[in-house]
């Protein structure tokens, strides 16, 4: 009887959720004026094979049943982030709850696409170029949280993002604001985020950009959690970052954070020398099309005003 529930329970969310006929994960959607798609099949396809298993589906099903049957974008997210039948059972192992839990989350995509329609359109009024691929939210092995970039589109795991409270304790701002950062990284210049090197710089950078057009199209920024723990450490931190901008072992700054505990202050940090650079010029439609097109770190920081400290609007 559970699993019939949980069954029609996703179907009739899919019906709610998803805008047309499915696309595949590099798509690229014109203007979103019905509203973003977003793709829950392979949510769907997930607890199809959890509850026909009791909640313990082996690796060979996970991987076969489900990943190799999934979507491009399951696809995708299974190749750049080593998602595999084996990877998640796992952690369906170590974090069975992570599992159950997930499908809570699955109640506020109605309203979250609705808020993603009133940002995307915004994003469009302030940068014409933008691009609107499809949202493909699938399951996974307990992290990413959400990937996007300007080739694939972006994909979300659903049990990562559930999970991550720190995140943002209100579910649906958790993923209107997550969601929301992503679509930046679809904009932003394909040279710069497929670079296998990136300097702390470069990386707080493009994180940063896409926390400042999250807080600009859906009024705050994925990490909130942010302005209460910085808050008159600022000086502290920015100075400890800078002589630490050139080098390419990104870990004290960058996706060290874990389900219990927020890391990333590069996130931080980027943002901020992001909105410095935006507060700082005269002509904000070109500031925002500099910060998404932005090819040179060096240079953005050099024009943008900061330094370790600075008070910001």
């Amino acid at each position: 009887m559970k699993r019939i529930c949980v069954a029609v329970f996703i179907a009739t969310l899919a019906s709610a959720t998803i805008s047309g006929a499915p696309q595949s994960a590099t798509s690229i959607a014109s203007a979103p004026d019905s509203g973003p798609v977003i793709q829950i099949e392979d949510v769907t396809l997930f607890y199809k094979v959890y509850d026909a298993a009791g909640g313990h589906p082996t690796a060979d099903q996970l991987q076969h049943d489900y990943i190799d049957a999934g979507s491009d974008g399951l696809h995708h997210l299974a190749d750049v982030r080593r998602v595999t039948g084996e990877a998640i059972a796992k952690n369906l192992a170590a974090h069975p709850e992570m599992y159950s839990d997930a499908k809570r989350c699955m109640a506020v995509l109605p309203r979250v696409r609705e808020r993603l329609q009133t940002a995307l359109l915004k994003l469009g009024q302030l940068y014409p170029e933008a691009k609107f691929p499809p949202v493909t939210i699938a399951v996974g092995r307990g992290k990413p949280v959400a990937i996007g970039s300007p080739v694939s589109g972006i994909q979300v795991g659903l049990e990562a993002l559930c999970a991550t409270n720190w995140l943002n304790p209100n579910v649906e701002d958790r993923f209107v604001h997550v969601i929301a950062h992503e679509y930046a990284h679809v904009q932003q210049a394909r040279s710069l985020v497929d670079d296998e090197h990136p300097s702390v710089l470069e990386m707080s950078l493009i994180e940063g950009a896409a926390e400042f057009t999250a807080e600009l199209i859906s009024g705050e920024v994925s990490n909130s959690q942010f302005r209460e723990s910085t808050k008159g450490r600022e000086l502290e931190i920015e100075t400890a970052f800078v002589p630490d901008e050139d080098k390419t072992d990104i870990s004290k700054w960058l996706y060290n954070s874990t389900l219990e505990k927020p890391g990333d202050l590069g996130y931080w940090v980027g943002y901020r020398i992001v909105k410095s650079y935006y507060q700082h010029a005269t002509d904000k439609t070109q500031a925002l099309r500099e910060i998404l097109q932005m090819t040179d770190p060096k240079a953005l920081l050099a024009k943008s005003g900061w330094y370790p400290g600075i008070q910001l609007e």
